[in-house]
Order: structure tokens, then C-alpha cells, then sequence
């Protein structure tokens, strides 16, 4: 199973982005998946998740600019980033829980991460 990440780049303040995710190879389903992202210096942080069930969770400096979806034929997660801001500067990673077999337990994958710069 992979995880490709893709839709970084640079935007100034006020812009937007869409990043993508696919995941390929042996997925049988995913049950979460989600954003995190890290910046220089600074720890790993959940920016978005979204349930099977399209039960969202944002973190609070991202709420009403961010919106996470997913296409589950396509076994596909989406980051809309909206009014973005310097601070959201950061490499971008996706995440999620994939069950590969019929039976058996789901698993944690990650991307490779994607980069958003945001210049003021």
C-alpha cells in the first residue's frame, strides 16, 4: 500500500490550495483518514480527519478555512485550504487506517508528505 501526497507549492497569503491523496496497492478499505502536518522546528500536528462516516475534526486555527473530503471509490482524501496564512507554512502528510484483507485489522499508512509555503 502507498500513500501519494500531491497539490503543494507556493501561494501568497489570502490564497488556496487543494492537496490530494491517493491510496493504491492492496486496499481492500480505509477507515480514517487525515491531514497532519509539520513545520521547521516544530512538532507533527493533526490539521483534518475525516471518519468513514464523513465525521470531520479540524484543528482550531484551521476551522472555517479547511475543509477535508473524501472519495471512497477512488480511495482519495482532499485538504481545500482557503485564506491561507504564513503559519500554514508547513510540509503537509497524509494519513489512514487501511484494511488490506477481507478479514483481518487495519493498518496505519503514511504519504510522503507535500510541501505548502505561504508568503506574506
Amino acid at each position: 500500500v502507498q500513500l501519494q501526497a500531491s497539490g503543494g507549492g507556493l501561494v501568497q497569503a489570502g490564497g488556496s490550495l487543494r492537496l490530494s491523496c491517493v491510496a493504491s496497492g492492496r486496499v481492500f478499505s480505509i477507515t480514517d483518514m487525515a491531514w497532519y502536518r509539520q513545520a521547521p522546528g516544530k512538532q507533527r500536528e493533526l490539521v483534518a480527519e475525516i471518519t468513514s462516516r464523513d465525521t470531520t475534526n479540524y484543528e482550531d486555527s484551521v476551522k472555517g478555512r479547511f475543509t477535508v473530503s473524501r472519495d471512497n471509490a477512488k480511495n482519495t482524501v482532499y485538504l481545500q485550504m482557503n485564506s491561507l496564512k504564513p503559519e500554514d507554512t508547513a510540509v503537509y502528510l497524509c494519513n489512514a487506517e487501511i484494511r488490506m484483507f477481507v478479514i483481518g485489522r487495519s493498518y496505519d499508512f503514511w504519504g510522503q508528505g507535500t510541501l505548502v509555503t505561504v508568503s506574506s
